[in-house]
């Protein structure tokens, strides 16, 4: 297969958009390690799918935003693995709330996560990378980062902010052969979306010129691109996976 004999870690990849991207990657024949903070008991779902498929995956967890827990998963890593050359950063959270309302603990917790977190798992990633002289760093925004979402100037700054990091990466790294983009995806159906009313979906819907809201597997498909050889002359770019709703 494609990816046999790289070594892919996905944060935040235990549910949601993170779980299909590990299962895509997984298909492909990546060796998957799957990045949790909490929920272990999701993160070894996950790791049932994968083997039960036929492929790899192994779970480790740790805090993005904690520089001294990033350095010692990949040196765990490396020791079991022998490298890291697939990294997508997907892990993220919200602390939503008008701007004039925010605490900002709620504003840091956001960029530490977010943002922070991508800038110390790729850096640890690339080291690695510049030394085979191969890599695919992807990581995960979102349509707030580019249209901005009242209630969401945080998350909305943090995913902005994914778009400089991602360029000026690619710039940085291009010559030794890593390509870096970002994926921003839409309303995605998630277990967030599953709170929604059927009203609020519909407002939605109507917002979006393909009529629905995107699965897991849609995001899951472009990264896949972006990874694959077909994607080996794509970087520095924002692929954009939301039915049209932001052009």
């Amino acid at each position: 297969m494609e990816l046999d004999g790289k070594i892919a870690l996905v944060t935040g990849g235990s549910r949601g958009i993170g779980r299909s991207i590990c299962l895509r990657l997984a298909s492909m024949g990546a060796l998957v390690y799957i990045n949790y903070v909490n929920r272990t008991d999701a993160a070894l779902e996950t790791r049932k799918r994968i083997v039960e498929n036929g492929s790899r995956a192994e779970i480790i967890g740790f805090d993005v935003s904690d520089s001294a827990a990033v350095t010692g998963a990949f040196k765990q890593i490396v020791a079991e693995a022998g490298s890291v050359d697939i990294l997508v950063n997907n892990a993220g959270i919200t602390r939503d709330g008008l701007m004039a309302r925010m605490k900002e603990a709620d504003w840091d917790a956001v960029m530490d996560t977010n943002l922070k977190g991508v800038f110390l798992c790729s850096k640890a990633a690339s080291r690695g990378m510049m030394k085979k002289k191969w890599g695919r760093i992807v990581n995960i925004s979102s349509v707030s980062g580019f249209a901005g979402n009242p209630g969401q100037v945080n998350y909305a700054a943090a995913k902005a902010g994914l778009t400089g990091l991602s360029k000026s990466m690619a710039r940085e790294y291009g010559s030794r052969n890593i390509t870096v983009n970002s994926v921003a995806p839409g309303y995605i159906e998630t277990e967030m979306t599953d709170q929604l009313t059927e009203e609020v979906k519909g407002q939605l819907q109507s917002d979006i010129p393909l009529g629905r809201l995107g699965t897991t597997e849609d995001v899951a498909g472009a990264v896949a691109y972006l990874i694959s050889e077909d994607g080996r002359y794509v970087t520095g770019q924002s692929i954009h996976v939301n039915g049209g709703m932001y052009m």
